[in-house]
């Protein structure tokens, strides 16, 4: 006797509506992390088109300029060289977009690597690497970064790197749980059974059941990697100047000059609340979505 499998197709008209459908039920039954998401969105379209739409040079001095209130002709105001507000925070924007994404899914890549291996393969490796997990995750991440930036210098290549590794490392935590849950499904013991590779397996059968908690994973290391950076730029340890950065106009001009001009601290420090506060809401209503087990819950 033969054994034929019909291997559905799904049509591309099907996929269409698949995702309408589910972005139908993003906006009604999480409006706020719809919101979330499209000040997400906006947030990276202004990072990618920050050269045709900011209105002034990032680093473009006027000193006649100097500590103008908000107005019209400068909507966030100078600060006190007379550069735009509102360019640099877009610029700022633009930098805060390679950085978040870039590290995000550095670290994303380095979380499946070591969750899967580890959640799949059991074990003496998996508790050798949970155990060098508990070690890492037992530092704070905070004098992680001041130190490996310290001696490795200010940089973007540098922050990048050391941002998606040690996130990468805290949430392979998540995903090893989700590869945990998922080996012991039946499909699994079935591609075992006939023989299936391992490799095979864990691209077949592991990590496509496990893209919900990967998806919500790289939704919320996008707000950290935000904030993260921001804070070594506060501190002087970010991209060095003139590039502008929310964090490093926060700790210079904002510092010095809040008291004349409070707007030279508003704008960077609003426009980091709204980004990390829509991420994050996004990331949450992703997740109550995604997850078989929180469907049909309010």
């Amino acid at each position: 006797m033969a054994l034929v499998t019909d291997i559905a197709v799904i049509p591309a008209g099907k996929e269409r509506s698949s995702v309408i459908h589910f972005l139908v039920r993003l906006f009604r039954e999480k409006p706020l992390g719809a919101a979330g998401g499209v000040i997400f969105i906006l947030f990276l379209l202004c990072g990618i088109f920050a050269d045709f739409l900011a209105p002034y040079g990032m680093n473009q001095i006027s000193p006649r300029n100097r500590l103008l209130p908000p107005s019209w002709a400068y909507p966030f105001g100078t600060d006190n060289l007379g550069r735009d507000m509102l360019s640099r925070c877009l610029y700022g924007a633009q930098l805060s977009v390679i950085i978040a994404f870039t590290a995000a899914t550095l670290a994303t890549v380095v979380s499946v690597a070591i969750g899967i291996l580890s959640g799949y393969l059991g074990g003496k490796i998996d508790l050798v690497t949970q155990r060098f997990v508990d070690a890492w995750m037992s530092f704070p991440a905070l004098i992680i970064l001041l130190v490996v930036v310290s001696v490795l210098g200010p940089g973007l290549p540098q922050i990048i790197f050391t941002l998606g590794f040690l996130l990468g490392i805290g949430g392979s935590r998540i995903i090893r749980s989700a590869v945990v849950s998922v080996r012991e499904n039946m499909y699994v013991h079935a591609a075992q059974s006939i023989g299936a590779s391992t490799r095979r397996i864990l691209w077949r059968h592991i990590l496509p059941n496990i893209m919900p908690p990967i998806i919500v994973l790289f939704t919320t290391q996008v707000g950290t990697v935000i904030l993260a950076e921001s804070s070594l730029s506060f501190l002087g340890l970010g991209v060095p100047p003139p590039t502008p950065t929310w964090g490093g106009m926060l700790s210079g001009s904002g510092r010095t000059f809040m008291f004349q001009g409070p707007w030279l601290a508003l704008a960077p420090g609003l426009c980091l609340t709204v980004v990390v506060y829509a991420t994050n809401v996004f990331g949450d209503a992703l997740r109550d979505l995604l997850d078989p087990r929180m469907r049909g819950s309010r």
